[in-house]
This record gives structure tokens, C-alpha cells and sequence, in this order.
């Protein structure tokens, strides 16, 4: 690698919400900079790329906006919403279901092993839309690497990845730096930290604090910045609905379901059953049909209604009442959290599980109004009651809609990686929520996970599906 070259200087920065003193980013440097939810982390992303000017304060760049690659679940979303507007326009055709992940990389590089590294080539053809999280995340760090991207910023970048993709990325990473790319992750959990990682930074209350010297005692001054973080875990707000009354043999039943998607067989042949206070952890490789697997469960999955499904004692496709399945079917999940696009405050996203609607279009009670409320409470958002629900970070839009699947105490809770985005602070906080449920046994959990510190004892029965190419 030449000798390091200053990419981006920040000097005396100042812009709302964050305060930058001195921080020099330079070629082949490895930064990790820690910030809990709501820390000002995320404003770091905007004022690198330029999209926030300091009303104070000096940026020098010696690189152009376009040799930065930055992998953000906020530019997910972005890209995500722009697919779903192509598709509802006459800019392509009516059989297409948007941008294939091939076009989004560059067409002379498209034989790179990189993309076999990070099990990319089986997606090539499929379109955006179809993309998992993680495979979504991981299209991101290609299309930044093969456009020969400088400076790559990661906003937990490991979040909803399997183990050895983990692995994977963080190797890929580490041999981006050693080429002499620089790369910062902007990560919420200490457990996500590798062992690569040369620099430090801690963002809290708005303020960026550098650290250096040797890398221990950076780590050192970093934990001490920490601090132990014990959370206040409020009380769950009483339950309107008890998992007692329901006599099924069965909370929800799948026998011998295939689902499949153009040559591709997401889930072949299985067979689930899902008996009350059940607790059911759902674990495998991004792209083994976790999320489809819940689909089927939930309704969201159209092929539910042709295999053999049941959900609270109704066979799916035999005439029963959608809503009469939602009512009792709490639901977080990476899809309804790009689904949730509609402009609304916080609490009036919290309401809306009452009505298992995206938005609110009917007005809730004033009992419905002071559960919601609590809610925000037991979530630590009770601040954030009226601020917009898309002005949130990723991880307080996250917070708020577990509070939206809890409001209703439903007797099946549908979480897939409910801690996406999450600080381990509200990580806690949640694991602590599902303890607290199987105390009071009023719900029966279906958990997807691929974090091994969430494979709690609680979970009674684990399903692991496997990647089918």
C-alpha cells in the first residue's frame, strides 16, 4: 500500500445534533465508532457524504462524493422505495419486478470472486425486491467495492447476516483496508467489533470523542466512555388477551409447504408445528426462507394458499376472516419495517397495531390512546410520542414498531430480527420483554435470530433451514 493519504479532515465541525472537534480520516485506516440509539451516530453518514453542510466549522475532502460507498439501512430503504416507484410507473415493463441485483454492479465486473465470497452469483438475476436484508446489505458492499470506492462507511453492517457471512464481510473488509481503502463501521454493539479495527471514536449526546495512542488503550478509554449502561426495564403493560383461553391443539400448522420462487425452491417440503407457549427460535443462512417460512404463518406469503396451512385452528384459503387472524398475530419484521412508509407520528404507529394497518385511518380510543402510550414507555420512546415516525433513527423506528406488535398482547408474536438496528442497551431491553412474556405465558413467541447471545433458554423448540441454490 503507498503512503496513507488524508481522505476527509473535520475540524471544529458543528451541525444540528452533532459536534465534531478534529477527526482526520486517511487511506487504508480502520475505524469503528461506537454510538448507542438516538447518539447522533447516524449524522455521521450525512455530513462524510456531504448531504449536511456544518453551520460551523471546516470539511476538507480530497475525494469526490461518488468514492464513497456508503451501506446504510436508511439507503436500504431509500433504494427499496425507489423500486417500489418504478414498479408503479410505465418506466419498465409490467412482467418485471424492478432492477435486478446484476445491473446494479458494474457489467465489466460481474465474473469478480468477490461476488462468490459474499454468496452473491445464485442472485444475480433476481430483482431487488426479492432480496433478503442481509442479501441486500451485502449487494451494497459489492456494488461500493467493485465501483473501487475509497472510503466505505458501515452503519452496522453485520446486523441480520449468519455467522459465516459475518465472517465473510468482516474479511472482506479487512482486505479492503489492506489495499489501502479506508473503512469505518459505525457500530451499536461491542460484540460486533473485530479484531482489525485500529481506531476508535465515540459518539454520545451529539458529540464525537477521538480517541488515541495504542489500540488497547483506546479500547480502554473507549469502554470507559461505555460505561455499564444498566437499562431501566419497565413493567409490561397488562395483557387485554390470555394464551389460557385458546384450546387448539395447535397456535399454527404447516404440512409438507413448498414455496417456490421462478427455478428456485425456497422451502421444500416442510412441515412446522407450532403448539401454545411453544416458544420457537428460527434460525439458518440469509436466502434459506426464514422470512418465508413466517410469510406462510402470517398471510404475507401468497403460497399459503396453496399448501396446507392453519393458523389458529383455520386452514388458510377455507373462507376465514384475514382479520379475525391478524387481530390475535403481533408482527415485526424487516418487510413491514420498509413497508412502513406512511407519514405519521410515533404514537399514531404504535396505535396502528390495534387496526394491523400501515398507518392509522381510524381513530383509537382513548383506551387504545393510553396503551399505545405506555408502550412508548416500556420502549424508552415516550419522549418520541409525537416526533414523525420517519424522522426517527433505524433503531427508534425499530423500537417503536416492537411497542406496535406488543400493544395488542397477541397470542401469537411474529418477530424476525426484531433487534436489527438495535444498541445492546435495547437489545437487552427487548430479550428482557420476551423473558417477561413467557412469565405470563398470554403469548407464544416465534423468534428468527441469527445473534447466538439471543438463543435464550426460553425458546422450547429450533427450526434451522438450510440454503437451497
Amino acid at each position: 500500500m503507498a503512503h496513507p493519504s488524508t481522505l476527509i479532515h473535520l475540524s471544529d465541525c458543528q451541525c444540528d445534533g452533532l459536534d465534531v472537534l478534529d477527526w482526520s480520516i486517511q487511506s487504508g485506516d480502520s475505524w469503528c465508532v461506537f454510538g448507542h440509539n438516538g447518539s447522533g451516530k447516524q449524522l455521521i453518514n450525512s455530513l462524510l457524504v456531504g448531504e449536511v453542510t456544518p453551520f460551523r466549522g471546516v470539511v476538507q475532502r480530497a475525494l469526490d462524493v461518488d468514492q464513497i460507498g456508503l451501506i446504510s439501512f436508511e439507503k436500504q430503504q431509500a433504494t427499496y422505495e425507489e423500486e417500489i416507484r418504478l414498479a408503479a410507473t410505465d418506466i419498465i415493463p409490467e412482467d418485471e419486478w424492478g432492477t435486478r441485483v446484476a445491473e446494479f454492479l458494474p457489467q465489466t465486473r460481474l465474473k469478480d470472486p468477490l461476488i462468490d465470497q459474499l454468496k452473491m452469483r445464485h442472485r444475480l438475476q433476481a430483482f431487488y425486491r426479492e432480496l433478503s436484508t442481509g442479501e441486500s446489505r451485502k449487494l451494497m458492499v459489492l456494488k461500493a467495492l467493485l465501483d473501487e470506492a475509497e472510503l466505505l462507511i458501515c452503519d452496522n453492517p453485520f446486523d441480520s447476516l449468519d455467522q459465516g457471512m459475518v465472517q465473510a464481510l468482516s474479511e472482506t473488509f479487512r482486505l479492503a483496508v489492506e489495499s489501502g481503502v479506508a473503512v469505518i463501521l459505525l457500530l451499536s454493539n461491542r460484540s460486533d467489533i473485530p479484531d482489525w479495527v485500529e481506531k476508535f471514536g465515540h459518539v454520545e449526546a451529539g458529540l464525537l470523542t477521538v480517541f488515541d495512542g495504542a489500540r488497547d488503550a483506546q479500547l480502554a478509554r473507549l469502554e470507559a466512555a461505555i460505561g455499564a449502561g444498566a437499562i431501566v426495564q419497565p413493567g409490561i403493560p397488562e395483557c387485554a388477551i390470555r394464551l389460557d383461553a385458546y384450546d387448539a391443539p395447535y397456535i399454527a400448522e404447516l404440512n409438507h409447504c413448498t414455496v417456490r420462487y421462478g427455478d428456485r425452491n425456497v422451502l421444500d417440503a416442510l412441515t412446522v408445528r407450532l403448539a401454545p407457549l411453544q416458544h420457537t427460535l428460527v434460525t439458518g443462512e440469509n436466502g434459506a426462507g426464514k422470512s418465508t417460512l413466517l410469510g406462510l404463518i402470517t398471510g404475507d406469503c401468497m403460497q399459503c394458499f396453496s399448501n396446507e396451512v392453519s393458523v389458529f385452528g383455520h386452514r388458510r384459503g377455507t373462507g376465514e376472516s384475514v382479520w379475525d387472524v391478524k387481530r390475535q398475530l403481533g408482527l415485526v419484521s424487516n418487510d413491514l419495517h420498509r413497508r412502513y412508509t406512511v407519514r405519521c407520528d410515533a404514537l399514531s404507529v404504535v396505535c396502528s397495531g390495534f387496526f394491523d394497518s400501515i398507518g392509522l385511518y381510524d381513530t383509537p380510543t382513548e383506551p387504545q390512546i393510553r396503551m399505545g402510550r405506555e408502550w412508548l414507555r416500556a420502549v424508552d420512546m415516550a419522549d418520541q410520542a409525537q416526533t414523525p415516525f420517519q424522522s426517527l433513527s433505524y433503531g427508534e423506528q425499530r423500537l417503536v414498531l416492537i411497542a406496535r406488535a406488543m400493544v395488542k398482547s397477541p397470542l401469537l408474536l411474529v418477530l424476525d430480527e426484531p433487534t436489527q438496528g438495535l444498541d445492546e442497551l435495547n437489545r437487552k431491553r427487548v430479550l428482557g420483554f420476551m423473558s417477561a412474556i413467557e412469565a405470563r405465558q398470554h403469548s407464544t413467541l416465534l423468534f428468527v435470530s441469527h445473534r447466538q447471545d439471543e438463543f435464550l433458554p426460553l425458546f422450547k423448540q429450533h427450526i434451522h433451514l438450510t440454503l437451497s441454490l
